[in-house]
């Protein structure tokens, strides 16, 4: 599917801001792919506005590395060396794994009900004879997110946002893999022991159970050969 067709014409003033979350959710919940070539006038179409505001957010996501200029002056979502991947994890397993357990400790009522929503969502969805892989990963986005998001530490937040403005895409191998991978259930394992050691505040259960979701994605992302070899030369 074309990035463009998942674009929401926009209507406020405030219009550079507007595309840049717009880019950033599609780069985060991973709609977007690794390599993928972006137009500016075509999303500029397919937003409704000018080419503008889209060159200015633009801007702003290739100065954060989300987005990134080849040589030849083309607007890609890069690709990622496998060095890199495994540093990135790292820093997740450490970060995130630290807003698991905080959050384990302080969740309100509306946190947990949320929590429970999108695991809810994420189970029936992976129950399904054809899970839609495209739905889990936002469904898997939203899980970690309601999580995160109640550990009430908003300077992690805008941390782990920066990671999964860079990693978004590339969890798009680990669940639209195909159903060999869906079938194995693993993701829905990890998932169930993250949230059950989160609602019984078990502070180490949660964080052990979201670091090995990480690692598990990421052994399988590295497994099938899917990101670069090596890093690219300096200069």
């Amino acid at each position: 599917m074309s990035v463009i067709k998942l674009l929401t014409p926009l209507k406020r003033q405030t219009l550079s801001a507007d595309v840049y979350e717009q880019f950033k959710e599609l780069l985060i919940s991973g709609r977007m792919m690794p390599g993928e070539q972006i137009s500016l006038r075509g999303m500029a179409e397919g937003l409704g506005v000018s080419v503008m505001p889209v060159r200015e957010a633009v801007q702003r996501l290739t100065a954060e590395q989300a987005l990134e200029l080849t040589p030849n002056r083309s607007l890609r979502v890069p690709q990622m060396s496998v060095s890199q991947f495994r540093e990135i994890t790292s820093i997740r397993k450490n970060l995130e794994g630290l807003a698991a357990a905080t959050a384990a400790q302080c969740l309100s009522e509306e946190d947990t009900q949320k929590i429970v929503m999108w695991h809810e969502s994420f189970v029936r969805e992976m129950k399904n004879e054809t899970p839609d892989g495209a739905r889990l990963i936002s469904l898997n986005k939203e899980l970690h997110f309601a999580i995160y998001r109640g550990a009430k530490m908003p300077v992690m937040m805008q941390l782990i946002e920066a990671l999964w403005l860079r990693i978004g895409p590339i969890l798009n191998y680990d669940m639209r893999s195909g159903p060999v991978r869906v079938n194995q259930r693993t993701a829905l394992t990890h998932h169930a022991s993250m949230v059950e050691s989160i609602l019984n505040k078990d502070v180490e259960g949660a964080r052990q159970a979201l670091e090995a979701d990480i690692q598990s994605a990421a052994d399988f992302i590295i497994s099938v050969g899917v990101l670069v070899s090596a890093d690219a030369p300096a200069g």
